[in-house]
């Protein structure tokens, strides 16, 4: 991964925003785009991702939803180029969205917002520092209690059945709970931006997710302004670069949009994996292994947000031989960069050059948050219920819709029925 970045050209434009010169385009290319929003897809990207490096190379026309065209970067030096170059590359999409039909279901997971993911400069600087201030300021030993506590609570509501679902009975209801307890927010309202959050990254009734979220986070906001606490909402109204209700509603819904639905896929892809590999040794505690290992194969291999850090430029760029269009999403495709055969290939054990956190002026604030709370839920399961087996064969499991993210429905396992865990 010490090569150069292949070259980027950023030429001027020519009458009217044409370009001067003419080279193949993804959205000339011959042919449908590929969909990403298809039960194939989803089934399968990974097969997906390998017949498009064939036929487009680095940048292959995809589909959002019916109608709305995109450009994917699958090859990781140049998705490392575009990351770190947010002049050529900014991520506001008001331009873009105006264009869109406005029932689209991507629409409310990419409609800008006042936060940092969607900003650049002064306005980004400002909503990072803030956003960043109110995580860090999480207390370490705390939060392992709380991982502890919900991981606890959860396990003895079916340790002793020999059965569970670990998406619905065990990761989701635990990263959500450790995301209220860190927000500061009450259980009850937390459970609405939990389904609305998953509605939105589905792109399956999301226009009425993003209102659910809406409403809920804006509770809390109200909560919070009356009755603060210690937590990170009450620290985003207090900060000195005074954000407004509607900026702190936006960095909210970044923290439990990037903190739920990818953390909670996290603790299941990696559970799969474990269950699954033979470097495991056909089992959770048998294998050469260890979780943080897992995790790390994962976010190279199976990242939970497999197609993101959406970036939308100004005017049309040349990435290669290949023209980009100006304000048309360029999403990368942390999935197919870090498996890029030019950089992969290699034992990557103990190796964290993967994208999964993104790079550059966007890159994840909290990933050591993560890191603890994917790794101490899953060790607490394992600890608790070693003998987990997957209760049915790897190709019946099914995997969530949407371009986004890498999601199951379910992972249902089997162990022989055990006590109640008692916190030392």
């Amino acid at each position: 991964m010490s090569s150069s970045p292949p070259s980027i050209s950023f030429p001027a434009t020519g009458p009217a925003g044409r370009c001067p010169v003419t080279h193949a385009s993804p959205s000339d290319t011959s042919g449908p785009r590929v969909p990403l929003y298809t039960p194939e897809f989803a089934a399968d990207p990974h097969h997906a991702y390998r017949t498009m490096r064939q036929r487009f190379g680095d940048l292959a026309p995809v589909e959002l939803a019916p109608g709305v065209p995109a450009t994917l970067v699958l090859g990781y030096e140049t998705a490392v180029r575009i990351l770190h170059d947010s002049e050529h590359f900014p991520a506001d999409p008001r331009t873009w969205q105006d264009t869109v039909p406005v029932d689209s279901p991507v629409l409310p997971m990419m409609r800008w917002l006042p936060a940092a993911r969607y900003s650049t400069g002064v306005a980004h600087d400002r909503y990072r520092k803030a956003s960043k201030s109110s995580i860090d300021a999480v207390d370490g030993h705390e939060l392992r209690s709380t991982v502890a506590r919900s991981a606890t609570s959860l396990i003895n509501g079916f340790c002793r059945s020999g059965t569970a679902d670990l998406v619905t009975d065990y990761a989701r209801p635990l990263v959500f709970a450790v995301l209220n307890r860190i927000m500061g927010c009450a259980p009850e309202i937390g459970e609405r931006v939990t389904a609305g959050m998953a509605a939105r990254f589905d792109t399956v009734g999301a226009t009425e997710g993003m209102r659910l979220v809406r409403a809920a986070l804006s509770e809390l906001i109200g909560a919070k302004r009356a009755h603060p606490g210690d937590d990170a909402t009450s620290r985003l109204l207090a900060h000195p670069h005074r954000l407004d209700d509607t900026e702190v509603l936006a960095q909210l819904m970044s923290f439990y949009g990037a903190g739920g639905e990818a953390q909670s896929n996290l603790i299941t892809n990696t559970i799969l994996l474990m269950l699954t590999d033979d470097r495991f040794g056909g089992g959770l505690i048998s294998g050469s292994l260890s979780t943080r290992d897992a995790l790390d194969d994962v976010l190279f291999n199976d990242p939970p947000m497999a197609n993101f850090c959406t970036t939308y430029p100004r005017t049309p760029v040349l990435v290669g031989d290949t023209w980009l269009p100006a304000h048309r999403p360029v999403l990368i495709s942390l999935t197919a960069a870090n498996t890029d055969p030019a950089v992969s290939g290699r034992d990557r054990t103990g190796n964290r050059s993967h994208l999964a956190w993104s790079t550059g002026p966007h890159s994840c604030p909290a990933r050591s948050i993560a890191y603890l709370i994917v790794q101490d839920a899953i060790d607490h399961l394992l600890d608790a219920l070693p003998d987990m087996e997957l209760a049915c064969p790897v190709t019946d499991l099914r995997w969530r819709p949407g371009p986004f993210h890498r999601a199951l429905t379910a992972l249902p396992v089997t162990f022989r029925p055990a006590p109640p865990v008692i916190l030392p």
